[in-house]
């Protein structure tokens, strides 16, 4: 797992060490992190009920507010950038399940085998969950990937991705592909990413509700991180939240024992865990 935060690092600094914007950089990021089987985005997600696969993502552009976003993605390698081109290449935000996929068709996507997604993890974590009636298990359940970024000319942009719930049903949609609950991102304040029990998120509309807590409040990053966390959690939900705001600060806060995280900029890099390790 830390080589792959490391690889993603690298992947968004390479754009923004250049001059490249924060929106090409966070999808740079992600598409790495979806390629790792180690997390629950793109290869290597979590199998619904049935033993398949619906993936989510979602991107946003801190400097125009413009947003993409799919949802219930089989076949298609980096949703990342399929929710780039639902946000430049369509009128819309979010599209779903078949509609997405026909979208991604026309757009030249190379569709790809549903079983490539799979590990043999995922599917052993399928059958715990199952044998167990359904339950869920917090350290089987989260491992949605997200990038925050912010680029030389002050811009913001947030991505999310991931392969939602272990044995989802009918369905289901979690945050990450929601602008404002998983995924936010605004010049005026911060770009955003969550992971974690996406009920909650989305019913705090954890991600927008961060952000504007330093729009309109004037509450600093950190400070606002926390005080949208503890909103979460005293509705009874857990997960994490990472953050950038336009003048390169950045946050990171999680309820739960650990968080993979990482962050590069001016003062170097840093890659960590679990929460004793700065």
């Amino acid at each position: 797992a830390r080589a792959g935060l490391e690889a993603a690092l690298d992947a968004g600094e390479a754009i923004l060490g250049c001059g490249g914007s924060a929106l090409d950089a966070v999808e740079a990021a992600a598409r790495v992190l979806e390629d790792d089987p180690v997390f629950n985005a793109g290869r290597g997600s979590a199998l619904n009920f049935e033993g398949g696969i619906d993936l989510d993502a979602a991107i946003m552009d801190g400097a125009s507010r413009d947003a993409g976003a799919v949802a219930g993605i089989r076949t298609i390698r980096c949703p990342i950038s399929l929710a780039r081109a639902v946000m430049e290449k369509s009128p819309h935000v979010l599209l779903s399940f078949e509609g997405a996929e026909e979208f991604a068709r026309e757009q030249g996507f190379e569709s790809i085998d549903p079983a490539w997604f799979e590990t043999e993890e995922r599917r052993a974590q399928l059958e715990t969950v199952l044998a167990a009636g359904g339950k869920f298990d917090a350290d089987v359940k989260y491992g949605t990937i997200g990038a925050v970024a912010v680029d030389s000319a002050g811009h913001v942009a947030a991505a999310t991705s991931t392969g939602g719930l272990t044995a989802k049903r009918w369905g289901r949609i979690g945050d990450s592909c929601l602008i404002g609950a998983g995924t936010y991102a605004d010049d005026r304040s911060a770009a955003v990413s969550a992971t974690g029990s996406g009920e909650f998120f989305m019913r705090a509309v954890a991600a927008h509700q961060l952000a504007e807590r330093i729009r309109l409040a004037g509450t600093g990053l950190q400070q606002a991180l926390d005080d949208t966390l503890a909103d979460i959690r005293q509705m009874g939900g857990t997960g994490g939240l990472i953050a950038v705001t336009p003048a390169g600060d950045s946050a990171w806060g999680f309820t739960t024992s650990g968080m993979y995280r990482g962050v590069a900029g001016p003062d170097g890099r840093r890659v960590a865990v679990y929460k004793d390790e700065r």
